[in-house]
């Protein structure tokens, strides 16, 4: 049997269209935000800047229960 954590993950600006309906995801334990990004279909290089519970993040670090994770992608500005 496999533990799953529950998660409340929020995609923003041109990613919002990957944003699940409530905001939450379930997702094996052991699972890493890279993990968490291909679960989502989002392709990697869209995704430039992670958060996890408000703290930077990178693509590697380990998820757990609870955990709130936000993906951005890079920003462009004049």
């Amino acid at each position: 049997m496999s533990t799953m954590l529950s998660l409340e993950v929020r995609c923003f600006a041109s990613l919002a269209r990957y944003n699940t309906a409530g905001g939450h995801a379930k997702i094996a334990a052991l699972s890493t935000v890279d993990d968490l990004i291909r679960m989502f279909g989002i392709p990697a290089e869209e995704v430039a800047i992670v958060f996890v519970n408000g703290v930077h993040a990178e693509a590697n670090t380990e998820l757990r229960d609870g955990d709130r994770v936000g993906l951005f992608p890079a920003v462009g500005g004049g």
